[in-house]
């Protein structure tokens, strides 16, 4: 019997830095940002609220257009699959880098929100995201492997984007 099994992601979250879009050597535009998603609860000990931001880095292949609405703070619908790679640094140590691969990406947000233009009227719901789906990106076969770049975190609490 063959086995089965599913990788999928999906994230709602804002981002921490504007998207950075390099093309490789080939021509294919890659598009690289971080999201953070936070999460909230009430500790049953002491009673407090705690909350927990996660960061995850996220690449969008052949999507060169988008990267101009992915700005800082924006709220995003990311869903793609999760990717690990591992590549030797400058001193050969062999490194891991988890990621997600984005097969399409949403501006989420309404009127006044950070995320998305301008707003057309009161109602909430009235504003269409922005979106760059897989399917309207063009045919042309996905590279194998992402590049091999580190692009460190390197957040600190003034890039939180709430």
């Amino acid at each position: 019997m063959a086995s089965r099994s599913v990788n999928k992601v999906i994230l709602v979250g804002r981002l921490g830095r504007d998207a950075e879009t390099k093309f490789t050597p080939g021509g294919t535009a890659v598009t690289k940002f971080s999201v953070a998603t936070s999460r909230r609860w009430k500790d049953k000990q002491s009673g407090e609220w705690k909350e927990e931001t996660d960061w995850t880095n996220i690449t969008l292949w052949q999507a060169e257009n988008l990267a101009n609405y992915l700005t800082k703070g924006k709220q995003v619908y990311v869903e793609g699959r999760i990717h690990t790679r591992s590549y030797d640094d400058k001193d050969g140590k062999k490194v891991y880098a988890t990621e997600v691969v984005a097969d399409d990406v949403i501006l989420l947000g309404g009127p006044g929100d950070s995320g998305g233009g301008g707003g057309r009227g009161g109602d909430e719901y009235s504003q269409q995201p922005v979106s760059m789906p897989r399917s309207a990106q063009g045919g042309g076969a996905r590279p194998a492997a992402a590049p091999q770049d580190d692009y460190g975190q390197g957040i600190t609490d003034d890039d939180v984007p709430f």
